[in-house]
């Protein structure tokens, strides 16, 4: 079902309506082809490749990432870590907790104590207090730790796309 832009479309950058298009079918499905994509948003496929790879240069696409079920991939615990570190020091503690092995997240907070989140896979309790002492070793602090049970991702839809009637 062929794809069009609402009237409530904003200027974001230079993205253009097929721009925005492209996004957003890419985070519905980034194995979606040139082709399908194409053929919703209402140019070739050539288009469509080429208009992918100046957002790749661009910095706007940057990659393409498989959404896992850790747990039936043998990873039954998915642990979220809320730590604090000084601000000065959160960039380079959060690089460091990437190299953290079961670490699959981080995320970096502009502000308040709490201001680092850490997602990690495991399959053992004693795999999860290696997480933490490491966190510990880099100079997080752990406020506090959960077990996720389950987390759901959907495409920002504010690139005012919209499935045409025809």
């Amino acid at each position: 079902m062929p794809y069009r832009m609402s009237s409530r479309v904003t200027d974001f950058g230079d993205l253009d309506d097929v721009d925005r298009g492209i996004l957003h079918l890419l985070q519905e499905d980034a194995r979606n082809t040139a082709t399908f994509i194409g053929d919703q948003v209402g140019v070739s496929a050539t288009t469509v490749t080429n208009r992918i790879e100046q957002l790749e240069d661009a910095g706007i696409v940057r990659g393409y990432h498989v959404d896992i079920d850790y747990e039936q991939a043998g990873l039954p615990l998915r642990v979220l870590f809320v730590c604090s570190a000084p601000p000065t020091d959160r960039p380079s503690f959060a690089e460091r907790a990437l190299g953290i092995k079961g670490v699959v997240n981080v995320r970096q907070l502009l502000g308040g104590e709490r201001n680092v989140h850490v997602v990690a896979v495991a399959e053992t309790t004693s795999e999860i207090e290696s997480v933490t002492s490491d966190l510990h070793d880099i100079g997080f602090q752990v406020v506090s730790s959960v077990i996720m049970h389950h987390e759901a991702v959907q495409p920002w839809n504010h690139f005012y796309v919209e499935e045409s009637e025809e």
